[in-house]
């Protein structure tokens, strides 16, 4: 009973989460690892098991210390909070836009009354929460409100790359305007205090160049003169091991084989292109600076496929395992 219990809200209803969440708990691999707390609506989940073809029993829980964490068992809260006869299977929709919101938000309640240790997310879909006039764009925003995180920070990991992200959903004009010689240093130093939490104590960090050949000294932009290199020599003065800015097109593969913990990416894509051509499905966001931990899946609800009972797990059943590898670190750093 010492391992971890993680909540995982099903997402969008009309996606692929609860389809992804009933076949991983089919899994017994997940259970020999950690003990699990599905968030959302009975129904649905039933729903999933039919067109997917997994039988498990669900176990209506009030608490998670109530749970019976037995492969073979689904220990749910049940939210009871949508018309299963109104879902649309593969399209956007107000009622499971909103019933996502509400399976978030009771999951992260868990975990900040120490219910749960890790908050482990499936796909969510914007359109949906904007049509239910959720005032957030992603989980990210949504779970940084409810416990009053003023700055989550982001990082992708898979196999031994992990990524951290200056800056998250913003057209790539605003993100150039966010590497500043100010934000960087902050943003090394939440990097590496988030490294050492989850167990690393002197991190090797590298820094992502912005402009192709990390702007050649100012022939192709000066964002990396004037910002990226002052808070790299400030942040080693510091006593930080960093280096950089080195090009983005080599960076990424010297960090997989090794060279360094973690790279520092300076937008979005740069780092979402770089950990996904690595492997797609086990690439796994993984969000720190909140007081609790947060894992996710990181694909979309893939409306495309849903309700085939053709979506693969694999990518829930990577976030389970680095929530339950890393909560024990994480829980230390409390």
């Amino acid at each position: 009973m010492n391992k971890a219990i993680l909540a995982i809200p099903i997402g969008d209803a009309a996606g692929i989460g609860p389809e992804i969440t009933v076949k991983a708990l089919a899994e017994r691999r997940v259970h020999e690892i950690a003990r699990l707390v599905v968030v959302g609506d009975r129904k649905v989940l039933h729903h999933a098991m039919a067109f997917s073809n997994v039988k498990l029993k669900i176990n209506s829980i009030n608490d998670p210390r109530d749970g019976n964490y037995q492969p073979g068992i689904l220990n749910l809260i049940d939210l009871d909070n949508l018309d299963i006869k109104k879902l649309k299977m593969g399209q956007v929709q107000a009622l499971t836009g909103k019933a996502a919101y509400e399976s978030i938000v009771v999951a992260t309640r868990l975990c900040l009354e120490r219910k749960a240790d890790v908050l482990t997310t499936t796909a969510i879909n914007k359109e949906s929460l904007k049509a239910a006039q959720v005032p957030y764009i992603g989980h990210t925003e949504i779970i940084g409100a409810l416990t009053d995180s003023k700055n989550p920070l982001t990082m992708f990991q898979v196999r031994n790359l992990r990524v951290f992200f200056l800056s998250r959903h913003l057209s790539l004009r605003q993100a150039c305007d966010q590497v500043t010689r100010d934000k960087l240093s902050a943003f090394i130093d939440q990097s590496v205090a988030a490294l050492q939490m989850l167990g690393l104590k002197n991190p090797h960090l590298a820094i992502a160049g912005l402009n192709p050949h990390s702007g050649e000294h100012g022939i192709f932009g000066r964002e990396e003169v004037d910002a990226v290199m002052p808070a790299v020599a400030a942040a080693r003065k510091r006593g930080i091991n960093i280096d950089g800015p080195i090009g983005a097109d080599s960076v990424f593969y010297f960090a997989l084989k090794g060279r360094y913990d973690a790279v520092l990416s300076l937008y979005h894509d740069q780092g979402h292109i770089a950990t996904k051509m690595v492997d797609f499905e086990k690439t796994i966001s993984i969000t720190l600076g909140m007081p609790f931990l947060r894992t996710s899946v990181d694909h979309g609800t893939a409306l495309d496929i849903a309700g085939q009972g053709i979506a693969s797990p694999v990518s829930l059943i990577e976030a389970i395992r680095l929530g339950a590898e890393y909560a024990p670190f994480f829980k230390q750093g409390q």
